[in-house]
């Protein structure tokens, strides 16, 4: 009888940017990586490099701070990489380059919307429902591309709590990523394990030495900042 086919994601939310050292809502805005983000970048490319010899492809979003800090690990590793928009952080719309103070004074409404729990689409932009339906169609399909070995994807916090939460089954909930998982630090891992189609959460946030920063957007009075 054949073996229960395996696959390993490790996620990586990318190191600090401009905006998350402004406490600027990204979104599919920003700009790229600041010195110690640059630093955390290293600092994954070495922990991935040893940690899982067997990685096959990177994936990753196609935004610029996503795509400065998979640089080093694609120059060490030399695996094939996929770009896919589908990993890119929530559509913030007109909140994009806002700080949550800015938000609650320009959009109370939005601000109270969210506290209620209910599901809006930030600033104009995505609905959690929408984040998730598209994170979870990429992340399923990658862990049925043919071959074995390690996925390396590099995104953002938002698809990443996304799929965590979609691996711990609580799709239910409207923004399980942010009420239950709590935020990511910049340039931390999480992994993903699945066998025979079936994922589940092996590891959350893990952090690496180098230029290690503290999750943003939490606390009670926080927006989950989109980065």
């Amino acid at each position: 009888m054949p073996a229960a086919r395996w696959r390993r994601l490790v996620l990586v939310r990318h190191g600090e940017s401009t905006w998350n050292a402004a406490g600027r809502i990204q979104g599919h805005s920003g700009g790229g990586l600041t010195e110690r983000g640059r630093a955390q970048a290293e600092s994954v490319a070495a922990t991935v490099a040893h940690s899982y010899p067997d990685v096959a492809l990177i994936a990753r979003s196609d935004l610029r701070r996503v795509e400065e800090t998979a640089g080093p690990a694609e120059a060490r590793l030399g695996v094939p990489v996929r770009v896919d928009r589908r990993l890119r952080e929530i559509d913030v719309g007109a909140w994009a380059g806002l700080t949550f103070e800015e938000v609650q004074e320009r959009d109370p409404d939005g601000v109270a919307a969210w506290r209620r729990g209910e599901d809006i689409g930030r600033g104009g932009g995505e609905t959690f429902a929408e984040l998730r339906q598209r994170v979870w169609q990429a992340v399923t399909e990658l862990v049925g591309t043919p071959g074995g070995g390690t996925v390396v994807l590099f995104t953002h916090g938002g698809p990443i709590r996304v799929a965590a939460a979609c691996a711990l089954g609580l799709v239910d909930l409207v923004d399980a990523s942010a009420t239950t998982l709590g935020p990511l630090a910049n340039g931390s891992l999480t992994v993903l394990e699945s066998r025979a189609g079936q994922i589940r959460l092996a590891a959350y946030n893990e952090t690496c030495s180098a230029g290690n920063s503290a999750p943003s957007g939490s606390g009670p009075n926080r927006w989950p900042s989109p980065g």
